[in-house]
């Protein structure tokens, strides 16, 4: 009898399934929270790319005394160039850009869906340099 419990190797199918339980817990609240930091991280592009529009469009306004590119749209999945204000988007962006301007006025328009539901994130910059997010897709 002194023998069976000194050679015991292993583990129990019990423990086994605790900690089974135990990673599909931590999974259970690590994966949305990293899905929404990914969210996140993908606004950043639009972000970065508007500001860029804003700068852009000011050095084309001292030159011109007009902001430039209106009406002009991006499409997703191609290279494309507001070519006024020499701003380049690439094929690889997430988000949709347009631009409305006039003489004294501009606002710049960021659309994406980054997280594949039914709402579009979208970011605005106008002349004044107010960035804002006016629909958050990642708390949608």
């Amino acid at each position: 009898m002194f023998s069976r419990f000194h050679n015991r190797k292993g583990f129990t199918l019990i423990e086994l399934m605790i900690v089974v339980v135990i990673i599909g817990i931590l999974a259970a609240l690590a994966i949305p929270r990293f899905m929404k930091a990914t969210a996140k991280s993908k606004q950043s592009e639009a972000k970065q790319l508007l500001k860029q529009i804003y700068t852009m469009q000011h050095t084309y306004r001292q030159a011109n005394n007009s902001y430039g590119d209106n009406g002009l749209t991006s499409a997703p999945g191609a290279l494309f160039t507001f070519p006024q204000i020499g701003v380049e988007i690439q094929a690889s962006a997430i988000y949709t850009y347009n631009i409305v301007a006039n003489a004294n006025t501009f606002t710049a328009t960021a659309t994406g869906n980054i997280d594949d539901d039914a709402t579009n994130d979208v970011w605005t910059i106008t002349e004044a340099g107010i960035l804002q997010n006016t629909t958050d897709d990642v708390t949608a």
